[in-house]
């Protein structure tokens, strides 16, 4: 008798035109746009496709670039960091680790003490308020 595995399987969300431009096909939405941009609210930024756990609003900061900025993300094991050479410049990929899906970039020039930032599309994202 074979043993049925472990692994959840983790039901995909319906997205927008626009989430499935950006997280399935690497798009990105036009800065100072996005819905959760200037959200100022206490809780957690998850996938928009499958749900995972990516952000906290604790480590929400104001770039000024236009899209949702974080320092870190809630743990590192829920993203996937990816070399990107697109566009003639070398970029570090941001993507969900359960479900594949691109979420943004992350760059080196946040503040302390990590000094990263994760600059993510709001698309690619839902938010969950803190009870």
């Amino acid at each position: 008798m074979k043993k049925k595995s472990s692994r959840t399987i983790t039901k995909m969300k319906k997205l927008t035109r626009e989430q499935e431009y950006i997280i399935k096909h690497k798009g990105t939405e036009a800065p100072f746009t996005g819905k959760l941009l200037n959200n100022k609210s206490s809780g957690m930024y998850t996938c928009a496709q499958c749900g995972n756990e990516l952000f906290s609003s604790d480590t929400k900061f104001d770039s000024g670039t236009g899209w949702p900025s974080f320092t870190e993300p809630k743990n590192k094991k829920n993203i996937k960091l990816v070399d990107d050479y697109s566009h003639g410049m070398h970029r570090v990929e941001v993507t969900c680790a359960r479900c594949g899906g691109h979420l943004g970039h992350v760059f080196p020039d946040g503040p302390g003490p990590t000094c990263e930032r994760y600059c993510i599309n709001s698309a690619s994202l839902n938010f969950k308020k803190k009870k």
